[in-house]
């Protein structure tokens, strides 16, 4: 079965045009060097819970919405080794400045999941 990243950030609205050129490289960058798939999302219909949501986990601030993402592997052996590649690749050098990204990378969370039930 595959294996998946999921990753949940915060992106100010005006920003916006910023954030999608750069998942456009990366998604590019993910693909060529063996992602089965990359998808990124932005908040529709996302509200604040009473305990916690999206928009408490990473802290929402007025004027941003939330991204959810994911990138989709073959398995974890293919994720460690295709990540690996992206982030020594060139054309990642512009995105690894945690200062130079349209977002506040220390809100966003992220993590590696083994699927149980596709269907």
């Amino acid at each position: 079965m595959s294996y998946v990243d999921g990753f949940v950030l915060p992106i100010p609205l005006d920003k916006l045009p910023e954030y999608r050129r750069m998942t456009r490289k990366c998604g590019k960058i993910w693909m060529e060097h063996g992602a089965l798939a990359y998808t990124e999302c932005l908040a529709d219909d996302v509200k604040p819970g009473k305990v916690t949501s999206f928009p408490q986990a990473v802290k929402l601030k007025p004027g941003e919405t939330v991204a959810f993402s994911w990138i989709v592997y073959a398995s974890r052996a293919q994720r460690d080794r295709i990540n690996k590649k992206v982030m020594s690749d060139p054309r990642m050098a512009e995105f690894l400045d945690p200062s130079a990204l349209p977002f506040d990378g220390k809100r966003m969370f992220w993590g590696g999941f083994k699927p149980f039930l596709s269907l």
